[in-house]
């Protein structure tokens, strides 16, 4: 079998973790495929590398096909999502002054609800509060932007949105440059072990299904290497079924942590991997059911209702036609190469590509090809839905 070599691009963090699976378990060798996994510092470095063709693919996060596609981030470039590679995963903290500020105003600490943590965090400074996510089209960012719009609270609160590259997360709380913090895992748990911050909240407080990074190329190579793209997928398919199988959950830590790609200690990637955080330094550390999936929940689908609510809050935040923002934003997710590559090796396939997001408040089965599929929970923290056919 001759073997296609693969350029892919990631961030190091614990969802890159079926990419790195994929090469190491031999997945991708099954497939015919070495996978080249690049290392970036920061979203925009892997942001202009795929524009400029540099890579063949990337991990990376779910707002940025669309937002690139929308000439938003860098020169328009066509990018779509083959599929999601991670729902959740991403943690809310606050540097330890800023946690002390909030006890002084009713904050009843721990890993806390978004009602019970709004104003303490909007009231505890008197200055701006400075907010690091690490791109500003992210679902950090989105996902922060909606908790404190749908809360009622405080709407002229002055809130500055700082660009931190995950890495430097935890530096940039202890030398002051942000009050709050908005990253996947490990680099939360790392500015909590470095005693600089405390974390406050998940992600999936927010909107209990949120899909988090996918798996992105440009539009271009999708059409014109149709065998190896159907060969990546189902490599990556594979690896995030392996990882969401909780018996393999202790290997991957294993395979992760000795793997150099990405350099990070046992501890650093337990805590996303087995859903338990210390949340402040010292602290016994508390579980989060469900706090990152790989695929369980169809969590691999690329379904074009997300992909609207993206498209839909990123015209919120930067006052483009809604529109046309999310008609774009559906055109980047492809359940078509979806169903067309992973449909014959036997994934289940929901029988729609689009649903009404935030309306699942308890696991439900779903008609589906294989009729095993469960989705949900996937409600919003206020529980609202958004029904992308309103949209069209």
């Amino acid at each position: 079998m001759s073997v296609s070599r693969l350029n892919l691009g990631y961030v190091p963090l614990v969802d890159s973790a079926p990419l790195i699976v994929a090469q190491e378990l031999n997945f991708a060798a099954d497939e015919g495929l070495s996978l080249n996994l690049l290392r970036q510092p920061s979203w925009a470095a892997l942001r202009d590398l795929l524009a400029l063709g540099h890579l063949d693919a990337a991990h990376m996060l779910a707002p940025m096909p669309t937002a690139m596609s929308l000439g938003l981030s860098g020169p328009i470039a066509r990018i779509d999502a083959l599929m999601v590679l991670s729902v959740n995963g991403t943690v809310i903290g606050v540097s330890n002054a800023m946690a002390a500020a909030m006890r002084d105003r009713g904050w009843p600490g721990g890993f806390g609800t978004p009602y019970d943590t709004v104003i303490p965090l909007l009231k505890a400074l008197d200055g701006p509060l400075r907010v690091g996510v690490p791109f500003p089209y992210s679902m950090h960012r989105l996902l922060f932007e909606y908790w404190i719009a749908h809360t009622g609270a405080l709407q002229s609160a002055d809130i500055r949105i700082i660009t931190t590259p995950p890495p430097l997360m935890a530096n940039a709380v202890a030398i002051g440059e942000i009050d709050v913090f908005c990253v996947g895992e490990p680099w939360g748990s790392v500015a909590v072990a470095d005693n600089v911050g405390e974390l406050i909240m998940p992600g999936a407080a927010i909107w209990a299904h949120a899909p988090e990074k996918v798996l992105a190329a440009r539009h271009e190579w999708i059409e014109e290497n149709t065998p190896a793209v159907g060969a990546l997928m189902r490599a990556v398919a594979r690896a995030a079924a392996w990882l969401d199988t909780p018996k393999n959950r202790p290997l991957a830590i294993e395979i992760l942590a000795r793997s150099a790609h990405l350099d990070l200690p046992h501890a650093a990637l337990d805590h996303a991997l087995m859903g338990r955080f210390a949340t402040q330094f010292g602290a016994a550390p508390v579980d989060v059911p469900g706090f990152l999936r790989f695929h369980d929940r169809a969590a691999n689908f690329p379904w074009r209702s997300q992909a609207a609510w993206i498209g839909a809050e990123i015209a919120r935040l930067t006052g483009i036609d809604r529109k046309h923002a999310i008609a774009v934003a559906q055109g980047t997710m492809r359940p078509d190469c979806y169903r067309q590559h992973l449909g014959p090796i036997g994934v289940d396939m929901p029988g729609a590509s689009a649903k009404i997001e935030g309306a699942l408040t308890h696991p439900m089965a779903v008609a589906s090809t294989r009729g095993q599929m469960i989705l949900g929970p996937d409600a919003f923290f206020d529980g609202e839905t958004f029904d992308f056919t309103l949209s069209e």
